[in-house]
């Protein structure tokens, strides 16, 4: 069979070559210029960016994503170096009328192509599996139980007293999910079981450092145990869209040595174990305390200078306020969320804390005490739902 001659430019070849290496030497420049150095580059191809994994059972996750990683990329690099070989090698040049010889079946080649692929796959499968095995294996010891419960739109952790169940009592109650004063507290070197429940809908317990992620599925406790190797500061998400302020679902795991742990547990428990005082006679009630039961709202603060604000749905219910300048103030706080952790934290342009109330749990009021604040604008949040934000005006 022959086919009809073609005119080709032996050119062709030359062109197509250049505009390949030009494309690439033009990518290589703007990568520079953004910053992006050639490790860089190749660390982004692994889990967080190449970063150390913090935990025992990160370690072996990593180790399977490389096994995966470098298959993947042998594969790949042979495949397309085959492609251009061929392209290059059996290319047309011009005279060329006839068709190659063809090649109808070859039982050598057939099995080669099926073997090979039969067997990374069942690789992978074994080590995919020894990987499963480790990362949902029990601890043999351990002393730290947590329940994380996820409700929207927040985290908050219970330290047990022992595995949870009907008869596990909560010994501290973390409300805050961020902050050098919330946040998931855990040891570096002991194992630690985490158990996961919702009051409403899927959540999903995620801190990439880990390598891992759990949905949190209401009705039904998932659990997991893992040991924290390096002390720091990671952080962790909701991974399943829960809802419109699924984004403001983070929280932090602060990882501490074993005895600065230990001293953190006993003045949690401690503080968990101490009831509030009361305000001294005659004093206003306030300074970051709720009120007292019974007693009229802003109670001690200067006649018509009370400032009203009030939580309902996740949300602050007036998100502009205003205050007098120079001039200590009240803030009659009512919290509407039944079971919800709110308070007031005010800040300055720069991000500095100028006053910061301490939660309430709602349905409950307080009175919050807030120090003479110059004229200006400022932004104030709640520190357990990021979402709740508002700005104030002292004029």
């Amino acid at each position: 069979m022959s086919l009809p001659p073609r005119s080709r430019a032996s050119s062709g070849p030359l062109i197509a070559g250049t505009l390949i290496v030009v494309v690439i030497g033009i990518a290589i420049v703007a990568l520079l210029a953004a910053g992006i150095t050639p490790q860089r580059a190749w660390e982004s191809f692994f889990p967080v960016g190449g970063q150390p994994v913090v935990t025992d059972r990160a370690h072996a996750t990593r180790s399977l994503y490389d096994v995966v990683f470098y298959i993947a990329a042998a594969i790949f690099l042979l495949v397309e170096g085959l492609i251009i070989f061929t392209a290059i090698r059996y290319r047309r040049k011009p005279g060329d009328e006839e068709l190659p010889p063809q090649i109808h079946g070859n039982n050598l080649i057939e099995i080669i192509w099926t073997v090979i692929p039969l067997g990374i796959v069942l690789f992978l499968f074994v080590i995919s599996w020894q990987t499963l095995n480790t990362v949902d294996a029990k601890a043999a010891t351990g002393d730290v139980h947590v329940r994380a419960v996820a409700a929207r739109f927040q985290w908050k952790f219970d330290y047990l007293d022992g595995p949870d169940g009907p008869n596990a009592k909560v010994v501290y109650e973390q409300l805050l999910p961020v902050g050098d004063d919330g946040g998931l507290v855990l040891p570096v070197g002991s194992p630690v079981h985490i158990t996961l429940t919702s009051p409403d809908v899927i959540h999903a317990f995620y801190v990439p450092k880990f390598l891992f992620k759990r949905d949190v599925v209401p009705g039904k406790l998932n659990n997991f145990d893992f040991t924290v190797d390096t002390p720091g500061t990671y952080r962790g998400q909701c991974a399943e869209l829960c809802g419109e302020f699924h984004g403001s679902m983070l929280f932090e795991v602060h990882a501490l040595p074993q005895a600065d742990f230990d001293a953190w547990m006993a003045a949690a428990v401690k503080k968990a174990q101490q009831s509030p005082p009361p305000p001294p006679s005659g004093a206003p009630a306030g300074s970051g305390a709720p009120a007292p039961s019974g007693a009229p709202a802003g109670s001690g603060a200067p006649a018509g200078q009370a400032v009203q604000e009030a939580a309902h749905n996740i949300a602050f219910v007036n998100q502009n306020l205003s205050a007098p300048a120079n001039t200590p103030f009240a803030i009659e706080f009512d919290n509407q969320d039944a079971g919800q952790p709110h308070n007031i934290e005010i800040k300055d342009a720069g991000g500095a804390v100028k006053f910061k109330g301490d939660l309430v749990i709602g349905p409950a009021k307080a009175t919050y005490d807030v120090p003479a604040l110059p004229a200006g604008t400022y932004p104030f949040v709640c520190t357990v739902h990021s979402n709740m934000t508002g700005t104030i005006t002292v004029q």
